[in-house]
């Protein structure tokens, strides 16, 4: 089952209406006692159908967990849809300059504070989530990819697991470096992270710099997944399939 509605979020775009999502697996209604882990997610419009997707392909996530059977509820907001590109600062920690486009400035705590403070209570109201922090987690890829590592960092207490998908590292590199030195952090957090080996081109340094990234991360003890996908680009298409390796991740040692 996938719901559909629409939520405001004032502190970014005041009452202009967004779509938000929450997939729960059908066999609940077998066995209403039943709490599942969360997922929370970027993009919510290109998750689930193709028809909401921006370039008009989604990552097909609710056929995958129907198939599957994975025991998850899954919750996503749609970005910041503008022409004024106001996904790039609502999905940045930092502000900064994108060639072509000018400065952003980061909105991402913003952004974050109202999924941990408005939107994750809410799901955790309204559907049979297991709500601690060892079962909620978090995804995204390009920019939703920064976020679900920003929140895995500043947020740890709410988040103990993350995916990042083609994560957009090259925002602001020395920033993001002292924000994985100085993160304080739960030993029992996860990261999935990867880029596809086409797209390493997109900007410079960044073979480099992903590995210079996955190599602070495992410093700060955390159980860090990290790949690189043969022929992975910079698509929906692409990180479909690379849904069964976040999954592992996120699910790991896990027993529901």
């Amino acid at each position: 089952m996938i719901e559909t509605w629409t939520v405001t979020i004032p502190q970014l775009t005041g009452d202009t209406p967004r779509r938000a999502y929450a997939y729960v697996p059908d066999y609940f209604a077998e066995d209403e006692s039943q709490r599942f882990p969360v997922l929370y997610m970027f993009d919510g419009h290109n998750v689930f159908f193709d028809e909401d997707a921006t370039y008009g392909k989604s990552w097909g996530l609710g056929d995958y967990l129907q198939e599957s059977g994975l025991p998850l509820i899954v919750a996503a907001v749609e970005c910041n849809r503008g022409e004024d590109n106001g996904r790039l600062s609502e999905y940045s920690p930092f502000t900064f300059s994108e060639r072509g486009l000018g400065k952003f400035v980061g909105r991402g705590r913003t952004t974050m504070n109202w999924f941990v403070k408005e939107f994750k209570p809410y799901i955790d109201y309204e559907y049979p989530t297991l709500p601690g922090r060892e079962d909620t987690f978090i995804a995204g890829s390009s920019m939703g990819g920064l976020m679900s590592l920003y929140a895995l960092l500043e947020y740890n207490r709410f988040f103990s697991r993350a995916a990042a998908l083609s994560p957009s590292l090259w925002v602001a590199p020395a920033r993001l470096e002292r924000m994985i030195n100085g993160a304080r952090l739960d030993p029992d957090t996860h990261l999935y992270m990867d880029y596809g080996a086409r797209e390493l081109g997109n900007h410079s340094a960044m073979s480099k710099g992903f590995g210079h990234f996955t190599a602070l991360l495992m410093e700060k003890r955390i159980h860090v997944t990290s790949r690189i996908v043969p022929d992975g680009d910079h698509s929906e298409s692409s990180w479909e399939r690379q849904i069964p390796f976040f999954m592992d991740a996120l699910f790991y040692g896990k027993d529901y």
